[in-house]
């Protein structure tokens, strides 16, 4: 079969470039080992979110005397939040398939290798292999769970992120190792569910890409509920052979054993670059990633790559701009390559953390002279009303020319508010701008206007 695009991989990066590819009047493949959608629509983004909503309304509930609600006591059918979640993601894995159909593009199950001459092997399920050809092929082929030396992982009592999402009995105690998105999202959903959770991190603070301020209010938030966390602190060694697990964990203080039922290795992901055909095409690779300018042409002309596999945050929503502005590229549009600088990061613990753009210490070191402002959540009216008053949002701009350099926000649902940052900073809007951009009252947006008033001393409300 002759193709103008075909695509490995069928991730948010994948998916999204052959929909776009197809939009564009060419003939796309995409080919897929496991189900549609990937592990963003089937192990990641979308599965995660629905555990998440379930511990939430747990929590609302157990809390539903604060709202003058009286309820009984709630119980947490964890077999049941389990099977919702893998409803929520099937459901999504089959719109994927839909979307397919109805944009012509052949799904091709079976694990894609690419051949010189601008070919792709496919080998099925069954042993058999098929050819396929086309004159542009992209890689989307994604990334998986980060295996530690010192936390190897068996899938049962040392689990990665699939495991955690599918265990069959809720553990008593969990240690999680890593504290970036993946790790604070399972400590938040598997202590409200009841388990006593003890989250490990080598780094001086939690989510250690995060603006400082973030970190240290998560801290807190998590302290509050019972996490347990130990930061500048590293796993030695986990001792698997009793009923449990022995975690040794080297400290500040010294070495500590920590018992628990699960041990969760939540320290990132990792591109999956084996046997995907890289060194028989010729197809340069750096520091794990693979090499692309920036309109996602690899080392070999017809060859791309995108997604988790490439350089830049490894997030869904990059993958599906990175596979849109390649695959515009390859039909000949101009598309403007993608601003690294301007990608929002979510994190779906309680409370939410989003940002975008430079954190304080970032741009003190790039050499601007800045203007902060903070607005707390216990001072917005929506906020107390919610009963969701932790958190805060931090606006920082240049003091020069008024440039939003970047926003960082925790609290109840600022993962719906961090847009409003990304497309005003595309614009080249102003701290002026944003100040008088009238925002409506009484909702937690409101609090961006606040904080960007504080920032230039004309803050109302504090």
């Amino acid at each position: 079969m002759n193709y103008d695009v075909i695509i490995i991989g069928s991730g948010p990066g994948g998916y999204v470039a052959a929909i776009r590819a197809s939009q564009l009047g060419l003939k796309t493949a995409i080919v897929e080992r496991e189900s549609l959608g990937g592990i963003c629509l089937n192990w990641g983004c979308i599965p995660t979110k629905a555990l998440l909503k379930s511990a939430q309304v747990f929590e609302y509930i157990n809390h539903a005397a604060e709202y003058g609600i009286k309820t009984a006591e709630a119980e947490a059918d964890f077999a049941a939040v389990i099977k919702r979640s893998r409803g929520v993601a099937e459901g999504m894995s089959k719109g994927v398939q839909f979307l397919m159909k109805k944009n012509k593009i052949d799904v091709v199950m079976g694990t894609g290798k690419v051949k010189p001459g601008n070919k792709v092997e496919v080998k099925g399920a069954d042993g058999s292999t098929s050819e396929l050809t086309a004159k542009n092929i992209i890689l989307a082929t994604g990334g998986r769970s980060k295996e530690l030396p010192s936390v190897k992982q068996d899938g049962k009592k040392i689990i990665g992120y699939r495991q955690a999402m599918v265990l069959p009995e809720m553990p008593k105690s969990m240690v999680i190792v890593g504290s970036g998105a993946i790790g604070v999202e399972f400590a938040y959903f598997y202590a409200t569910m009841g388990t006593k959770v003890t989250v490990v991190e080598f780094m001086e603070n939690i989510v250690p890409v995060e603006d400082e301020d973030v970190s240290k209010q998560l801290l807190r938030s998590f302290k509050k509920v019972g996490i347990e966390v130990m930061t500048s602190s590293s796993v030695e060694s986990v001792d698997t052979t009793g009923a449990g697990c022995k975690v040794q964990v080297k400290t500040a203080a010294g070495m500590q054993t920590i018992e628990c039922d699960i041990v969760l290795s939540a320290a990132g992901v990792v591109a999956n670059l084996e046997n995907i055909g890289l060194e028989e095409t010729g197809i340069k690779t750096e520091k794990g990633k693979v090499v692309v300018d920036e309109f996602y042409n690899t080392s070999v002309k017809g060859y791309y790559a995108i997604g988790d596999i490439v350089g830049g945050q490894a997030l869904a929503h990059v993958a599906s701009a990175e596979g849109i502005i390649c695959v515009e590229k390859i039909a000949g549009q101009s598309p403007e390559p993608l601003d690294y600088n301007n990608i929002p990061g979510c994190t779906y613990c309680s409370p939410e953390i989003a940002s975008v753009g430079y954190t304080e210490k970032a741009a003190k070191a790039a050499g601007y002279e800045l203007k902060i402002g903070k607005f707390p959540f216990s001072a917005s009216g929506k906020a107390s009303a919610a009963g969701a008053k932790d958190g805060f949002i931090k606006m920082i701009y240049d003091a020069k020319y008024g440039e939003l350099l970047g926003a960082h926000m925790i609290g109840a649902n600022v993962t719906e508010l961090i847009a409003e940052i990304v497309v005003a900073r595309k614009l080249e809007t102003t701290g002026h701008e944003m100040l008088k951009a009238v925002h409506p009252h009484p909702t937690m947006s409101e609090a961006i206007m606040e904080a960007t008033a504080d920032a230039y001393g004309e803050v109302i409300h504090l």
